[in-house]
């Protein structure tokens, strides 16, 4: 009877740990492709800056390209790696409560197997499919 709740709690476990895990590959992810548009962001403005003032470029929308002024393209691309920044700051969060979660799930596990170390055998001895 406790083989059997062990057992139902370490596959709870391994289920909560296998949703963590993937959680946090997302927002790492997320992060990633923040970073970059940020970077873009910053590298378009750093290019639009050597431009006169009075020039206008072309914005690029889908398979078009639109005349704008160089004001409008700077404001825009200031936008961006704001808003950049923010969600970057906010998945850093999500990315550090993740984190804290899986350590959680981890010590839960740890407890399980010294509680009941026949658990740990069968664990060892389940072939995978």
């Amino acid at each position: 009877m406790a083989d059997e709740a062990n057992r139902a709690t370490f596959l709870e476990i391994q289920g909560r740990m296998i949703e963590i895990t993937g959680k946090l590959k997302q927002v790492q992810s997320q992060v990633r492709n923040k970073e970059g548009e940020k970077k873009r962001a910053f590298l378009t403005l750093e290019e639009l800056k050597q431009l006169s003032d009075d020039t206008n470029a072309y914005k690029s929308i889908g398979r078009a390209f639109v005349l704008e002024p160089k004001s409008v393209l700077m404001a825009e691309q200031e936008q961006k790696l704001k808003d950049s920044e923010a969600a970057i700051v906010s998945l850093q969060s999500s990315k550090e409560y993740l984190e804290k979660q899986k350590a959680e799930v981890e010590n839960n596990l740890k407890e399980l197997l010294q509680q009941d170390p026949g658990i740990a055998r069968q664990i060892m001895s389940m072939t995978v499919a």
